[in-house]
């Protein structure tokens, strides 16, 4: 069932491009919404290379729907574990993914009612899948901060991944990489793995920016949350992810072999960072907060411009003092790069509800964001770039 859910407050950046002075703007003119198949939260989303999308809820309720709207199928796990994640095989788009509690189900779309295997490899509730390009890996990270890496050909668990000291809310295979993945957590440290070792390649924890941003002058009554890190998404070319944080801090990434580099540091939420996501094959970053908004950034002039300029590893001090301004200058768009030129986004979309899940898909030709809240609806908006 499709309801429309009318005009919407929608924003875009205003200034040009860095490098050929165009400017690129994108609108949103009104949102649908899914309707008619849950009953409960809608905690994640996820879409077929066909278009056939997937939804998971509260108390285990999963539906697939059509390009439409139209729900397609249904099944309610036994248990009624929550579920956490679904996810698409790329090179099988009938075949689906999706954790609940601390199982992993693999169903076929096409009948949802029994799964073609499952698995209990995780001891403490599932939170994220993340699936290899070669698709012989699954990553799945849960509550107790271990990210099991199964080995889907031989059906077993051939990594046992443990850093994180509290939850790890999120994990991601790098694109062009089956070996290597990146994870984040509650314990506010982000990490980068290689599955030919044990440990991890690189570490950062984000509380140190956290720390250094206490020691410069802060509005009255403003209050600091912790950079406890909720979502991890890698871009198309592998070599840049972007992490989303409590803090209300959206920090992009670059990997340079074994370590990496903070890239750019922005704030454009109020409240915490729940979902980054990275559009396809572009540099184009969708955010979603705790604030009802979602954004939309275009971080290529600043990852093209560190790419040019000589290599440095992350030194946290310098490169905070370079990127951002104090908090208050800006509370709506607080953001810098290194030459002091501020980053606003390019489209922003005051939804009105705290997102769970952020999803940026083809349908029927058109970009579409889709979103899942503290509904049992899914809203969708059509994305143009004019």
């Amino acid at each position: 069932m499709l309801t429309g859910i009318g005009c919407l407050g929608v924003t875009s950046s205003r200034g040009a491009e860095q490098g050929n002075g165009k400017s690129r703007i994108f609108w949103a003119i009104m949102a649908v919404k899914w309707t008619g198949g849950h009953s409960s939260p809608i905690l994640c989303l996820n879409a077929s290379a066909e278009g056939l999308v997937a939804s998971g809820a509260e108390g285990g309720d999963l539906m697939t729907w059509s390009e439409d709207g139209t729900p397609l199928g249904h099944t309610h796990f036994p248990g009624a574990d929550d579920v956490t994640s679904v996810l698409f095989s790329l090179s099988c788009p009938t075949k689906l993914y999706a954790s609940h509690g601390e199982t992993i189900s693999i169903l076929d779309v096409r009948s949802l009612k029994s799964s073609l295997d499952h698995f209990h490899v995780n001891e403490e509730e599932i939170n994220c899948l993340s699936l290899n390009e070669t698709e012989n890996l699954l990553a799945s990270a849960d509550d107790s901060g271990t990210i099991k890496i199964l080995d889907l050909e031989n059906k077993k668990v051939s990594r046992s991944l443990k850093r994180h000291s509290n939850i790890c809310s999120s994990v991601a295979f790098r694109p062009q990489r089956p070996q290597s993945l990146v994870s984040c957590g509650l314990d506010m440290q982000v990490i980068l793995w290689n599955l030919q070792k044990a440990r991890p390649l690189w570490i950062t924890n984000l509380q140190e920016d956290e720390t250094e941003e206490m020691e410069s002058p802060q509005s009255p009554g403003q209050l600091l949350n912790p950079a406890l890190a909720h979502s991890v998404s890698v871009a198309s070319c592998g070599n840049i992810f972007s992490c989303g944080a409590e803090d209300g801090k959206v920090r992009v990434f670059r990997v340079m072999g074994v370590k990496c580099e903070q890239e750019l540091g922005f704030k454009g939420h109020t409240l915490g960072v729940s979902q980054v996501c990275f559009l396809p094959e572009s540099y184009l970053l969708l955010t979603g907060g705790n604030d009802g908004k979602m954004m939309l950034w275009d971080v290529s002039s600043g990852v093209e411009k560190k790419k040019k300029s000589p290599t440095k590893h992350f030194h946290r001090k310098n490169t905070k003092r370079a990127t951002y301004t104090k908090q208050g200058e800006n509370s709506d768009a607080s953001v810098t790069d290194e030459e002091q030129g501020k980053m606003l986004p390019k489209l922003t979309i005051d939804h009105g509800e705290k997102l769970n899940s952020l999803l940026s898909t083809k349908i029927k030709g058109h970009q579409n964001i889709l979103v899942a809240d503290q509904t049992s609806c899914i809203s969708v908006y059509p994305l143009k770039e004019f």
